[in-house]
């Protein structure tokens, strides 16, 4: 079974539609959306959802002021000055503020305080028309998007081992955060989608850098070459300097847009457009 991952340093470079377009071409594949936070893969592959769980996020402290003694314990040992008292006089916890580490459970005398976890997430098993999908989508302000996107990996490679599927197919999250650390984790190769501007070649080298830590091989696309060739230029030279393949430059393409608005990856919106033709070949390169 191989594992890629698709990975930019920034958002906006057009990763997600060439997920899309590879995913149109992939046979025997699982597709897994990495970008918990901000999850869009579903609105090209319009996934029907077969099974729906609840992950549970962070800890969140309450204090049942109806059995507070207000001794002011729990603030007192708060480091993250998340409990304040109200108007009513009582001891509450700032939902914002609370880092869910539990110790003013355990410092209340009188039992309190009470935690709970996080249930504004969710995870889902998915029939696209490509394929099985799993895909999840976190809360506003939620935390633990690393965990979750580690959890959403390992549902894919259970559902692709019971499909004796070959390959899972990850569209990460942008930058160098945690669930981007959880996306490349123990993946086969990763796919960097690029854009020719001083935000994109400044971030993608921050994301080289975190992908050589892991000693995972990559593979490299310029997508909208055409709008700063200079840039383009600078980049195709520093990824040869990298001995990083430059797999396909593929111009600023409209049709990746309209594509999107007909719930189609460009392969089936434009299959015979100069884009979807080097897309096809880079799938190709990718499974040979």
């Amino acid at each position: 079974m191989t594992e890629i991952t698709i990975l930019s340093g920034k958002g906006g470079t057009g990763k997600t539609s060439v997920t899309a377009a590879l995913a149109s071409l992939a046979q025997n594949t699982v597709f897994c959306d990495c970008d918990v936070d901000a999850s869009d893969l579903h609105l090209i592959l319009n996934p029907n959802i077969i099974n729906k769980e609840i992950f549970e996020g962070a800890w969140l402290a309450e204090i049942n002021t109806e059995i507070c003694s207000n001794c002011g314990l729990c603030k007192e040992y708060c480091r993250f000055d998340a409990i304040h008292i109200n108007e009513e006089n009582h001891y509450q916890v700032n939902p914002f503020q609370c880092e869910g580490c539990r110790l003013c459970e355990r410092v209340c005398p009188s039992n309190a305080i009470k935690s709970s976890r996080s249930i504004n997430n969710f995870w889902c098993i998915s029939e696209t028309r490509f394929g099985k999908m799993v895909h999840a989508h976190m809360g506003a302000g939620e935390e633990n998007s690393g965990k979750l996107v580690s959890h959403v990996r390992k549902q894919a490679k259970e559902l692709a081992k019971k499909h004796k599927n070959n390959i899972i197919l990850n569209d990460g999250p942008p930058g160098i955060g945690c669930p981007v650390i959880s996306s490349l984790s123990a993946t086969h190769l990763v796919l960097l989608v690029i854009e020719p501007s001083n935000s994109g070649i400044h971030d993608i080298k921050r994301l080289i850098s975190l992908v050589r830590d892991f000693k995972i091989p990559m593979k490299a696309i310029i997508n909208k070459y055409d709008i700063n060739i200079e840039k383009s230029k600078e980049l195709k030279e520093y990824l040869t300097q990298e001995n990083i393949e430059l797999m396909a430059q593929i111009k600023f393409d409209e049709q990746f847009t309209e594509a999107m608005v007909q719930e189609q990856s460009i392969i089936e919106f434009a299959p015979e457009s100069e884009t979807s033709i080097k897309l096809i070949e880079v799938w190709k390169k990718l499974i040979a």
